[in-house]
């Protein structure tokens, strides 16, 4: 049976929370709420200095577990009892965060953990560096949806152009894994085809992560309670049965200008996806001009971060890979563990 992490990845809005839900329903499988320390604490990894010295792990544990930015609390699992298996476990950043998940997974009797942030699917390189065996399920639904859910959140405030932008950052980033990361690593699922069909796109994903399909997944109104924080309003359809009412909802939810300019600047992508085009007008110049600049502004953002993290990466103080599951230590070269230790009593 696998032990493998699970990464639930898309743009958001794409319906990842009901994916994290119907893997959280799963007997063998504990997915959390989002959490907020796992890249924040990566990059400022040299902060934390030598992981292998205990003081240096505690340190660290000690952020995580109360620093109100990290939301570790939604977890839900004792603070003191982390901190102390952070201390006696291996040295290593992914061991830390590691820890965090299958603690989270121990609340809960089950063996194998899964994290959901939407934003991942442009940072598997950082995430494959801290869980070598890691995988990764890219939830694709169609991007005018995106945007126009986009739109109508609390949370987001920028305009349409960042929010088409996100959407065709997320897709290219799917085309780049899909080109790099193998069949058993990188796994393509559709919204719209999960939402029309969840038994059907659920068994097919269970052979992904080479699990036995299990018929809670398709019903996970029981895990929404538990996995979804009840201040977080606007997941709220996940507490109900899976439907398929938002599908399309797009053409009633933007403006003409809006589906003019995404159909312009993301057709090919929406095409090669199984989209249809409306053959909306062509958009206002000044609208096409203004988007390309925010895409350009983002790339540009994108790329000073990661040569920043390139530089770091010369000067890192300890290990970086997690050296929790099977394969994880076969890789660091380390002993398998006594079964005991890691399935449930």
């Amino acid at each position: 049976m696998s032990d493998r992490p699970v990464f639930v990845i898309g743009c958001p809005r794409s319906g990842t929370t009901m994916l994290q839900l119907m893997l959280h329903s799963h007997p063998r499988m504990a997915v959390p709420p989002e959490t907020r320390f796992l890249i924040p604490a990566y990059y400022r990894r040299r902060t934390w200095g030598d992981l292998r010295t205990v003081s240096r792990r505690r340190a660290l544990a000690q952020w995580i577990a109360t620093d109100r930015s990290t939301k570790f609390r939604e977890l839900k699992i004792d603070k003191d009892e982390f901190i102390r298996q952070v201390v006696e476990g291996p040295g290593s950043l992914g061991s830390v965060f590691g820890t965090a998940f299958r603690m989270y997974a121990d609340r809960f009797e089950k063996v194998r953990w899964g994290d959901k942030r939407p934003s991942y699917v442009k940072q598997v390189d950082l995430l494959l560096r801290l869980f070598p065996d890691a995988q990764f399920i890219h939830l694709i639904r169609d991007g005018r949806d995106c945007v126009a859910s986009l739109k109508e959140m609390p949370w987001y405030t920028l305009d349409s152009f960042h929010a088409i932008s996100t959407w065709a950052e997320a897709i290219d980033a799917g085309g780049r894994l899909r080109r790099t990361l193998s069949d058993d690593t990188y796994y393509e699922l559709r919204y719209e085809d999960l939402t029309d069909d969840p038994a059907t796109e659920l068994k097919k994903l269970c052979h992904f992560l080479d699990e036995e399909f299990s018929p809670a997944m398709i019903s996970p109104r029981e895990a929404a309670s538990v996995a979804v924080p009840q201040h977080k309003v606007w997941h709220s359809n996940t507490h109900g049965e899976v439907t398929r009412s938002r599908v399309g909802s797009w053409a009633k939810r933007l403006d003409d200008w809006e589906i003019a300019v995404a159909e312009h600047l993301l057709g090919d992508r929406l095409e090669s996806m199984g989209y249809e085009l409306t053959g909306a007008p062509k958009p206002a110049k000044e609208h096409v001009t203004a988007c390309h600049k925010t895409m350009q502004k983002r790339r540009a953002s994108r790329m000073r971060k990661h040569m920043r993290d390139r530089l770091n990466r010369l000067r890192e103080p300890s290990p970086v890979a997690a050296m929790l599951t099977s394969g994880q230590r076969a890789l660091a070269g380390l002993p398998q563990q006594h079964p005991e230790l890691t399935e449930p009593v």
